[in-house]
């Protein structure tokens, strides 16, 4: 007996359907992504180990690179410049493993190319794999984190987690968290007031999410609050989808005073009494200053109950002063682009008249 499948119906069955297959699909490009690299790992090591005992230098590559594209055409990958890469890949993790590493493995080849290319050891090329598997970063997003820095900074910010938190939620807020927060694509300079920084974070929210890192979903500036008879308004307010609370971001245009870890105390709790809902965790609190002083946080952390951060920020650094002289000035940069321009107006002149002759 056929039975009529409404619509709601088949719009299920379809969406579960489409899930599965994109897992398996993805499955099956992990699973290939691995296998290639172990691939690589394996040509590395066998011509690492005959380089060593034969004393083969730089045209070995070369003709392996030739052969191996002429027995399998249909493969890319087995350039000169990638086979040399490929080599150069393997020592560096070789130096501590024989095999290839856990989260090496789990990220595609273009992006191991760049962080060994990028990073100074181990432990930060490893550390950029698991942020890339974490985040979903592609290329380009991973090679602007390594290019901020993002080793040095993730998990450094001042924050009272541990004492606020379930172990598992403080491990992550505290991976979450940065300091500084490198803000120098709104383009002010360091004397920038807050509302200024502010409005231009609003602008760029893009680029200010890919900063915060995965997770942060915006959900208003200067967003209201009613206590009593009295309204408050958050700097920024935001949800993290996989802490599963509100993160409420204050901005101070200046150093750091004990006073302002009162307050953001005060909006946590109106949050997680007007906002949080069942299900939701703790709400956390993240402070950015222009200057913070670790023994003044760490003190005015110590008594406060509610899981908050506090972490520097950076603008557009000014010119350190021993530079500033070695500068040319307004005048001679003017100079020198009309004495430029002299030149090379004469070159196109004798250039003409040669054409000429």
């Amino acid at each position: 007996m056929n039975e009529k499948l409404s619509t709601s119906d088949f719009s299920a069955w379809l969406t579960a359907l489409k899930a599965k297959i994109h897992a398996i699909r993805n499955k099956l490009a992990f699973s290939l992504n691995a296998q290639i690299l172990e691939l690589y790992w394996e040509i590395g090591r066998d011509i690492a180990e005959k380089q060593e005992k034969s004393g083969w230098g730089s045209g070995f590559i070369e003709r392996i690179a030739t052969e191996l594209k002429h027995e399998f055409p249909e493969i890319k990958g087995f350039s000169r410049r990638n086979v040399y890469a490929i080599l150069q890949w393997h020592k560096f993790y070789a130096a501590k493993y024989p095999f290839v590493p856990h989260d090496v493995a789990q990220i595609p080849w273009g992006h191991n190319r760049l962080i060994i290319t990028k990073t100074k050891n181990i432990e930060e090329a490893e550390f950029y794999c698991r942020a890339t598997v974490q985040n979903s970063w592609d290329r380009d997003t991973l090679e602007i984190q390594i290019e901020n820095k993002y080793y040095l900074k993730a998990g450094k910010s001042t924050h009272n987690f541990v004492d606020t938190l379930p172990e598992e939620q403080s491990k992550l807020a505290t991976q979450t968290l940065k300091d500084p927060y490198n803000l120098d694509f709104l383009g002010l300079e360091n004397d920038a007031l807050e509302k200024a920084i502010e409005d231009e974070l609003t602008k760029n929210i893009t680029k200010f999410l890919l900063e915060l890192g995965k997770g942060f979903a915006f959900l208003g500036r200067q967003y209201k609050i009613e206590i009593g008879e009295n309204d408050y308004f958050l700097d920024m307010l935001f949800y993290h989808v996989e802490l599963r609370c509100y993160i409420v971001i204050e901005l101070k245009a200046g150093k750091f005073k004990p006073e302002y870890a009162g307050k953001l105390n005060y909006y946590l709790s109106a949050v997680d009494t007007q906002l949080r809902k069942t299900g939701d965790n703790p709400t956390i609190g993240i402070l950015l200053c222009k200057k913070k002083n670790k023994i003044d946080v760490e003190y005015a952390l110590r008594d406060i109950h509610k899981p908050m951060g506090i972490s520097e920020y950076r603008l557009t650094d000014a010119i350190p002063e021993n530079i500033k002289t070695q500068l040319p000035s307004v005048e001679e940069m003017e100079r020198e682009m009309e004495r430029w321009e002299t030149v090379n107006n004469s070159k196109i002149n004798d250039y003409g008249r040669s054409k000429d002759d």
